[in-house]
């Protein structure tokens, strides 16, 4: 069940968001050719880093749902009991937006659009807000001291420490 729930959460969440969204920002413009089709490896990395996530996420038994979604959670699983600290988790905390942001850029590049550009950029923007207002301040709350000692150890996207 849990799989199941991390699929369904994956086509609801990242999927829209890194997918279907940018496709619509792309207003019927078809794929580009030329140099232009090498934005599909930030698509595919991007998407390789969140399939690397959502298995650790399982793994440690949960799914990535957002856990102020309350009755949601029933169809879309709820967080592992503890902190995700394997895989990607170790050199940053989080690892699931920037594959979903490396997606987003790539598509902008396939699409040789400025407006998803700029979309990845609100995205950029938008997940930090969410990091820092939502997410970390309830994972304090959750995981006391042994998150204080996490953030200590992991910078909160890559290579860049609080």
């Amino acid at each position: 069940m849990l799989w199941l729930r991390g699929l369904i959460f994956t086509l609801l969440v990242p999927s829209v968001v890194g997918g279907y969204v940018p496709h619509l920002f792309a207003g019927g413009r078809g794929l580009q050719g030329g140099w232009w089709q090498l934005g599909w490896c930030p698509v595919a990395a991007g998407t390789f880093v969140y399939v690397l996530c959502l298995l650790d996420f399982l793994r440690s038994g949960g799914t990535p749902s957002i856990f102020f979604l309350g009755p949601l959670n029933l169809l879309l699983g709820d967080a592992p009991p503890g902190i995700v600290r394997d895989g990607l988790y170790r050199v940053s905390r989080n690892p699931m937006y920037i594959g979903v942001i490396t997606a987003v850029f790539g598509q902008a590049v396939i699409y040789a659009s400025s407006r998803i550009a700029w979309y990845g950029v609100f995205l950029c923007g938008w997940f930090h807000l969410v990091v820092v207002a939502i997410e970390e301040p309830h994972l304090r709350k959750k995981n006391g001291e042994s998150y204080k000692e996490y953030c200590r150890r992991v910078p909160r996207w890559f290579g860049v420490t609080r």
